[in-house]
């Protein structure tokens, strides 16, 4: 029974009580040790009635052993692993080293969906209580893969609580919602330990805080609390570590030396034996442990009283015993891995050996897609190495793996530990490329860009080069670095007759054509001689890269032209639970459709790449993402608009994203355009204008000059509209590209006399898919006509201007066309707006997934949620829409 917990044990019965009827209760528990954590979770076991339990626990000797905890909670769920989409069963079946999928390489967050889909088939027979208890010694990619699973339960009956010590690093501090618990009050202190004099009860509650095991700590040594100086705070960490140590120290030395290698190794009783066996001990000897209440000898294992116990028997061991017992239990150990982290606590000084048994076991980690514990066995590995240059070698790798695991900081750590150590040529560029790597999604893109440049100087093989120089361009394009992304253009131009292989030809075809495109010095052939060349199996399987491919589509705008790349692409990551890229596809995906008229499945799109992003690290694409939503909602006339383009500008000013600075600058002009109020647009395009020429960027589509020409006419700025048409008409002739020709067309058109003008820009626009540019060019056609008097012409566009802003949601656009309609004496009949309007992203992602043909799992697997929480959102959407079946869904979203 919990003495002194009322309130927690209500919040936990709640938790439970959601479970049974199919509400998920996430709750991650801290305090100090001692505090009563465990005490917590075994009293949610004890309430759960009904529901079945599954438990891990982190242990110190398993947190550099892959998937450990991972392993341990999902034991008895197994059976079902079958039942879960096949890329995530083979992702688990390999981070477990599970039958035949166990040698296939495995993505950190494909371990991740296939827990979430495994823990939620398991609670479709009974209600599911998850306890995962000491979280901060879970081994990291467990970790990652439990909390990945903790974000995404929704509508599933499972109750999930995670117990963590307060100030240690664990990755569950993100995001979840917690429960702090303080010590207990003075009458639960008094029921604890009744045995005491009262006086002598509230010294020790004031010392201790209320913190339970403390209180029956010191009760059993009033001489200990005797020594504290009454009122004087005493760290409850310190002193029970300190209490532990004193009563193993009063054990024998066969008692204390079992205890050490217990304390070592995974605490299985056959493994201590086997370790005590080559130390000279009997095992038996840990029977004065238990006696003396340090642990307890239950089903085989040595339980310890308490993880400090642990730690304590540890830390109060001299060195030398230290590395004594590590070389023992590394010799008892069958597990070759083991044996290597066992053996490397044994080095002083390096050893190649040693050294060398860790990289087998770094191999084995990433292998099972536990990057975290196979960079620190590669950093290990390397500080254990004799040369230097393998010593590069192995911090390079370990530098590799950690950025595989989202750890940004600690890789750029190693690289640069790395290349102080002066590595062969092969072994520094490759350190250069991921540092590249990092710098574009998660630092600074001038600092990519030169990494990179620097890179593909040094490298003698055309192919390497060529890729690293693409890299080089990406970095360009967020930097908006026309010149420089010119110049490497000109290198990649150089390199390629040297190179046959397709996967390179296509990437720095590619990469040539956006550099030249973005400089206004053509481009759009080479791209298009890029698209001629794929589809390249070389080029499918580089992740990092495969968006080159994606991207022809935004840079051409033409109807057709790469889009089934795009969509094949989109599939496939998703297939492979390949949340590492989404984020990049998810923004090129939604900056098309939001270029069509599929503006609710841009804005699903943009919202799961913003939220992919923020869990992936990756901030690069976190501003690109939010300025490309922002940008969309500007033409809907939203208010979110601003706090997305401000988020925006605030994280691209921080790293120099000069691309997303752009495209929010164009969001907020076009949202105070679009408002009726071109005072308030000016500023924000003038701006742009501004950053446009201090980077020399000279692509027509990034440019505002045809909404600069309606609001300088506006203002009465004819010069100046005059002067702009000029100027973005020959970008745009320059380029050749029907969706800029449109444009520039329609600003000609604008300012004028000649109806010609809006005519050719009504034909360029039949070779684009924007419906919005195509309704902003018969607005200003409509009005045009109107002036000059032409009314019933000026209706026929005015009203097809009506409809298409209508159909879009682009109502204060529709606001503006229906006034000038009215001007000729005619109203706008304007479209009822439909419930469909009314669907957040999330229920739109999965109404479109579910009417093109995909099951409840099928589209719970593509979304990485469960399938309850895709029923749940589908309740929601029948709810809104007013409808009951799929056959209603397909009709109300006028998909085919």
């Amino acid at each position: 029974m919990l003495i002194g917990r009322d309130a927690e044990r209500r919040v936990i019965e709640q938790l439970v009580a959601g479970a049974r009827v199919g509400a998920a209760g996430v709750l991650l528990v801290t305090g100090e040790p001692g505090i009563g954590k465990t005490a917590l979770l075994n009293e949610t076991a004890a309430v759960a009635h009904g529901l079945r339990i599954l438990r891990a626990r982190g242990t110190e000797a398993e947190r550099e052993v892959p998937f450990a905890a991972l392993l341990q909670l999902l034991r008895p769920a197994l059976g079902g692993l079958d039942r879960i989409p096949g890329p995530q069963r083979s992702a688990l079946a390999s981070a477990l080293a599970l039958g035949p999928d166990a040698a296939r390489p495995a993505d950190r967050f494909a371990v991740g969906a296939a827990t979430l889909s495994l823990i939620c088939r398991y609670a479709e027979s009974a209600p599911l209580a998850l306890l995962i208890d000491d979280a901060h010694l879970l081994d990291r990619p467990s970790a990652e893969a439990l909390l990945f699973a903790a974000r995404r339960l929704v509508a599933d009956p499972i109750v999930l609580l995670i117990a963590a010590r307060l100030g240690e690093p664990h990755p569950f501090e993100a995001d979840l919602p917690r429960l702090h618990l303080q010590g207990i009050g003075l009458d639960a202190a008094r029921q604890v330990v009744q045995h005491l004099p009262g006086d002598l009860i509230e010294q020790l509650h004031q010392t201790v805080a209320g913190n339970p095991l403390a209180l029956l700590e010191l009760a059993d040594d009033p001489d200990r609390l005797q020594r504290i100086p009454p009122g004087v705070p005493f760290p409850v960490p310190t002193m029970l570590a300190e209490a532990f140590a004193s009563r193993a120290n009063r054990l024998s030395a066969a008692a204390r030396t079992a205890l050490l290698v217990a304390a070592l190794d995974d605490c299985e009783l056959a493994a201590v034996s086997r370790g005590c066996a080559e130390l000279g001990v009997d095992v038996a000897a840990l029977e004065e442990a238990e006696a003396a209440g340090l642990v307890a000898i239950r089903d085989g294992e040595v339980q310890w009283r308490h993880p400090l116990v642990r730690s304590a028997i540890y830390a109060s061991a001299d060195p030398a015993e230290r590395r004594t017992a590590h070389r023992a239990v590394a010799v008892a150990t069958p597990d070759p891995d083991r044996r290597a982290w066992h053996l490397s606590e044994t080095v002083l000084g390096a050893d190649d050996e040693v050294a060398a048994g860790l990289d087998v076991a770094a191999e084995h980690a990433a292998a099972r897609g536990a990057h975290a514990v196979a960079a620190t066995a590669y950093e290990r590995a390397g500080r254990l190495s004799q040369r230097p240059p393998d010593r590069a070698i192995r911090l390079v790798a370990a530098g590799e793996a950690a950025w595989s695991a989202g750890l940004a900081e600690w890789a750029e750590t190693l690289l640069g530990d790395a290349l102080t150590l002066r590595p062969p040529s092969p072994v520094r560029i490759r350190a250069q490329e991921v540092r590249g790597d990092i710098e574009v999604k998660c630092g600074s893109p001038r600092r990519a860009r030169d990494i990179l440049v620097a890179a593909a100087a040094e490298s003698t093989d055309p192919a390497v080069a060529i890729v690293l120089l693409a890299d080089a361009v990406g970095a360009c394009f967020r930097l908006c670095d026309a010149t420089a992304g010119l110049e490497v253009a000109y290198r990649l131009d150089s390199l390629l007759p040297a190179v046959d292989r397709p996967g390179p030809r296509i990437i720095g075809l590619l990469a040539s054509g956006v550099a030249k495109v973005l400089a206004g010095s053509g481009g759009t052939d080479q791209i298009r001689a890029a698209i001629a060349l794929a589809p390249s199996d070389e080029l499918d399987r580089d992740r990092r890269r495969q968006v080159w491919m994606v991207l022809a589509a935004l840079f051409l705008r033409e109807t057709g032209t790469g889009r089934t790349l795009l969509q094949h692409a989109m599939l496939e990551r998703r297939e492979q639970v390949a949340l590492g890229t989404l984020p990049g596809l998810l923004f090129v995906l939604a900056r098309d459709d939001a270029t069509t008229d599929r503006w609710a499945d841009a804005e699903a799109s943009y919202d799961e790449g913003i939220r992919l992003s923020r869990e992936t690290g990756q901030t690069t694409e976190l501003a690109m993402n939010l300025a490309g939503l922002a940008w969309l909602m500007s033409h809907q006339g939203r208010v979110e608009c601003q706090e997305l383009a401000e988020e925006c500008l605030r994280i691209c000013a921080a790293q120099e994203i000069h691309l997303g600075t752009v495209w929010s600058l164009f969001a907020l002009g076009d949202l105070e355009l679009g408002r009726g109020d071109p005072a308030a647009a000016l500023p924000q395009y003038e701006r742009l204008v501004d950053v446009l020429a201090e980077y020399e960027l000279k692509d027509p589509d990034l440019s505002p000059a045809p909404e600069l020409v309606e609001v300088y006419l506006r203002l009465g700025r004819v010069e100046d509209a005059q002067r702009a048409v000029l100027k973005h008409s020959a970008l745009a002739e320059a380029k050749g590209q029907p969706w800029s020709l449109a444009r520039a067309a329609r600003a000609r058109g604008v300012v004028g006399d000649s109806e010609s003008d809006f005519v050719l820009a009504l034909g360029w626009h039949e070779e684009t898919l924007d419906a919005f540019e195509l309704a902003r060019t018969r607005l200003a056609y409509g009005a045009w006509l109107r002036r000059v008097r032409r009314r019933v012409d000026a209706r026929t566009q005015l009203r097809l201007a009506v409809e298409g802003f209508d159909a879009l949601g682009a109502l204060r656009w529709a606001d503006q066309a229906a006034a000038e309609l009215r001007a000729t004496g005619e109203t706008a009949r304007r479209r009822v707006p439909s419930t469909a309007d009314e669907l957040t992203p999330q229920e739109r992602q999965i109404a479109v997934l579910l009417v093109d043909g995909n099951s409840i799992r099928e589209a719970a697997a593509r979304l990485f949620l469960s399938p309850k929480t895709v029923e749940y959102h589908l309740r929601k959407v029948y709810a809104k829409l007013g409808i009951h079946s799929r056959t209603e869904l397909t009709e109300h979203l006028g998909r085919p």
